[in-house]
Order: C-alpha cells, then sequence, then structure tokens
C-alpha cells in the first residue's frame, strides 16, 4: 500500500483543500477543519499571506504550523510569470520551496498551456523547488513531467470550477499505472462521488476547491469529501469486482427447489 509522501513528509489525509471562493476567512477555516485535511493551497496573486498589511492575513486563520501551506501560480499564462511567482511565494513562507504549478492557456477552460507548463517545470527544478504540476489527462505529458523532476502529478478531471466530475477515466488510470510519483486529481471535482471515483483510479490524492466552497453548506461538503476519499481509497485497495454482461447470483446453487 502506497502512502502518501510529498517533499518527504508523510499525509494521512488525501483530500487537499483549496482556500478560494469561500466568503471570508472563518469559513475557510471551518470547511478545512471538517476535511481532516492537512494540505490547503493558495493562490499567491490573489491570496493575501502577508504582503498586504493592511488587509487580513489567511495565515492567521490556517496556521503553517498545523497545514502544509502549499502556493500555486493561478492566473499565471506564461513559464517566467509562474517562476516569478513561485520566487515571490518563497519569500512570503520563509523559504519553503514546495509549490504547486499552474501555467494557464486561455481564461474560458483554464486547461493548462503544457509547452509553458514544460518549460517551467524545468525552470523550477532547476533552483531546486519541488513541483506539483496540473496538467492534462494526457500520460505522455503526465510522464514526461516526472521525468523533469516534478514531485507529484496533478492531471484535471474536467475543467477546473466545472463540477463535471472526471470525464475520461481510462486516461486517469493510465497515468497512475505508469507514475512513480504521487498522482493528485485536480480540477472538476462536483460532490463526493466524482472524489470517491478518483480514489477507485488509484490517484494517491484529490485537491477540491469550488465543490466546497459554492456548495450551499461547505462545511457539510467539506466533511463529505473526507469520507468520500476514504471511501474511495479502501474500495481502490479492496479491489472491485470484474463488470460482467450476465447475473450471477449470490446465493448458492446447490439445494435449490426445481419443482421436480
Amino acid at each position: 500500500m502506497r502512502e502518501l509522501i510529498i517533499n518527504k513528509r508523510k499525509y494521512s489525509s488525501r483530500l487537499i483543500l483549496g482556500t478560494g471562493k469561500y466568503k471570508d476567512f472563518e469559513e475557510t477555516r471551518s470547511a478545512i477543519e471538517a476535511s481532516g485535511c492537512e494540505m490547503v493551497t493558495v493562490a499567491i496573486r490573489r491570496m493575501n499571506l502577508g504582503q498586504d498589511k493592511a488587509s487580513k492575513n489567511l495565515l492567521d486563520y490556517i496556521s503553517p504550523k498545523k497545514y502544509t501551506i502549499l502556493p500555486n501560480t493561478a492566473g499565471c499564462y506564461t513559464a517566467e510569470d509562474a517562476v516569478r511567482t513561485c520566487e515571490i511565494s518563497k519569500e512570503l513562507l520563509n523559504g519553503e520551496n514546495l509549490i504547486k504549478l499552474e501555467v494557464l492557456s486561455q481564461s474560458k477552460t483554464l486547461f493548462p498551456n503544457i509547452t509553458e507548463t514544460l518549460r517551467a517545470a524545468e525552470m523550477l527544478v532547476k533552483k531546486d523547488f519541488r513541483v506539483m504540476v496540473y496538467t492534462t489527462d494526457d500520460p505522455i505529458v503526465a510522464k514526461e513531467l516526472e521525468n523533469i523532476g516534478c514531485e507529484c502529478v496533478m492531471p484535471l478531471g474536467s475543467a477546473i470550477g466545472s463540477g463535471i466530475g472526471i470525464i475520461n477515466e481510462y486516461n486517469i488510470r493510465e497515468i497512475v499505472s505508469n507514475a512513480s510519483v504521487p498522482v493528485i486529481v485536480d480540477a472538476g471535482v462536483g460532490t463526493a462521488s466524482d472524489a470517491s471515483i478518483a480514489m477507485e483510479l488509484g490517484c494517491d490524492g484529490v485537491l477540491i476547491n469550488t465543490a466546497i466552497a459554492c456548495a450551499k453548506d461547505p462545511v457539510m461538503m467539506a466533511n463529505a469529501m473526507k469520507h468520500a476519499v476514504i471511501a474511495g481509497r479502501d474500495a481502490f485497495l479492496a479491489g472491485r469486482i470484474e463488470k460482467i454482461q450476465s447475473g450471477s447470483p449470490s446465493s448458492p446453487k446447490s439445494g435449490l427447489i426445481t419443482g421436480e
């Protein structure tokens, strides 16, 4: 059974939460606590981690002593912008070098720009960053990012914030089977069953933001996601039955009353 180890730290929770879209930092904190997660991701270009002294600081609500704070490069469209954002985050977080790399292609789908993502990954690894990278569900690209030296690969299930769920289960399963680093589904989860499916496919974890933050009750949904991830992982380890085209009785055939 593969443990979830990222940047030499072992995690008991396989759920990672985003911190955007909540109504306030109090709700953010409550949802994170309900989820049982140990890692939260923060958009450096949009969230205050101390760079604005006049505004509320997220770190006053979510302590780096309790959670791994994973800065991300959301909103970046070039490798250079992403690298610059990572360097800023390193200064804000006292030299922490674990980052989540996102380089987007355009604003409608928020799909990753793979050319720029590969460039940025190479640049960041050379600068000794530990890179968790948002990518497409292309198994070839995922392996290339692993070969560059990324800490883990994070294929999308579907478009960020879409809530559609995992569109291509075959590709996700293929990425998992070929990976020697953690695989974490990032984007597209809409509800607890989507998170469970990701884990049933063998993924090492799931990153969720919109599905929790925009739920009618974010704290309750965070709790639901916690249980979904656990259930999906247990189901994967237990091994599902084979799908067949005919019925198979659950009771023994011997001793049947046939009427003869």
